[in-house]
């Protein structure tokens, strides 16, 4: 080998490791604390940096961007002596990498264990069901604390959260146990609720139902009082109108007695008193007044009316026909007809009572 090509080669190596030793380049969201000869010289920047070589070294190399460190589960006593493991979740940042290297030896480490004694202060101050459910309280304590101790050594804790609390096993089972006692609880007051919801609706329907039933029955009474009331004006204003004189209300009269005793349950039935007017009434209607129209009363005729006499003087109410009366000979044979009618439905009414064993029969005194 020619002794030339040696010191070249040798001259190139140096400046190869030189040029190696000079150059840094930093990636992006990263830091590098310099040390020359054993002493802080500068943080590089991302990109192409420049370093005296032998005599600057990089020292640390570190991320500044959010980081996520979870601890273990911690025991921690409550208020109230109950011993819970909590499980928590940090979210820091480097903001200055050389208090970060040179002002605490394991920043990881410090800010676990400033988490635990921290979190022993804020849960001993609360007891369990306080601990359940202050989670936000205890989070913006522990950030408080935490953000304020990590500040000198160029960290800045972004969030704290809770990830979980595990009270005992015994504590569980009670807890299970009260949940279950509240839900069949509430589950009663909303049955019971529900049921007193149900019988006041159904009273209040049926106090509809029968204010309802009561006012149609009122206005059913009223509605019919007032049709009957109104079809006895009509009669009555009819009646007037057409001057009725009293062959017809003795007609009338006459025509209603038969339907007294139709009825199945009637097993008492008075005979009125003046079924003899009414007698006399029609035979004195059908009879022929005017002078000279009469004629002699055969002595036949005579005897009749006798009977009817005799049978008004018993009380039945029949008419009485004088026999010195001039009579026409219709008149005479509806009056017969008359007194033989209202004979047989006394005759039929008198049957009846006396079957049922109360016949009562008034007369005129």
């Amino acid at each position: 080998m020619d002794p030339v090509v040696i010191p070249i080669l040798v001259a190139a190596l140096v400046v190869v490791f030189l040029v190696a030793a000079t150059v840094r380049i930093v990636p992006q969201a990263r830091r590098y604390n310099i040390e020359r000869f054993g002493r802080y010289r500068r943080t590089l920047q991302p990109g192409l940096n420049f370093v005296l070589p032998v005599a600057d070294r990089v020292n640390t190399k570190l991320d500044v961007r959010e980081q996520v460190y979870s601890s273990d589960p911690k025991p921690v006593i409550t208020e109230d002596n109950l011993v819970v493991n909590i499980d928590t979740v940090l979210y820091y940042q480097i903001t200055d990498p050389r208090a970060a290297a040179y002002e605490v030896a394991d920043y990881l480490q410090a800010i676990d264990q400033l988490t635990v004694t921290t979190l022993r202060n804020v849960i001993g101050s609360m007891d369990l069901e306080g601990t359940l459910t202050s989670r936000e309280e205890i989070n913006a304590r522990l950030r408080a604390v935490l953000d304020d101790a990590t500040g000198k050594w160029g960290i800045r804790v972004n969030r704290v959260e809770i990830k979980a609390i595990d009270p005992p096993n015994t504590i569980k089972e009670a807890m299970e146990k009260q949940m279950r006692a509240e839900r069949d609880k509430r589950a009663a007051i909303l049955h019971a609720e529900g049921e007193r919801q149900a019988k006041i609706l159904t009273a209040e329907g049926t106090k509809q139902k029968d204010i309802l039933e009561a006012q149609g029955t009122q206005q059913a009474m009223i509605l019919r009082a007032d049709g009957e009331s109104k079809a006895v004006e009509l009669v009555f204003q009819a009646v007037h109108r057409n001057n009725a004189d009293a062959k017809v209300l003795a007609y009338k009269y006459l025509e209603t007695l038969p339907h007294l005793a139709q009825s199945d349950n009637n097993t008492f039935w008075v005979i009125p008193g003046e079924l003899t007017e009414a007698i006399r009434t029609v035979t004195t209607a059908f009879g022929d007044q005017s002078p000279g129209a009469g004629l002699p009363v055969s002595a036949e005729r005579e005897d009749a009316a006798a009977d009817v006499a005799d049978s008004d003087k018993d009380g039945v109410g029949a008419p009485e026909i004088e026999p010195n009366s001039t009579l026409a000979l219709d008149a005479v044979a509806a009056a017969d007809e008359a007194a033989k009618q209202a004979a047989a439905a006394v005759s039929d009414a008198k049957a009846e009572a006396e079957a049922a064993g109360e016949t009562r029969l008034p007369g005129r005194g």
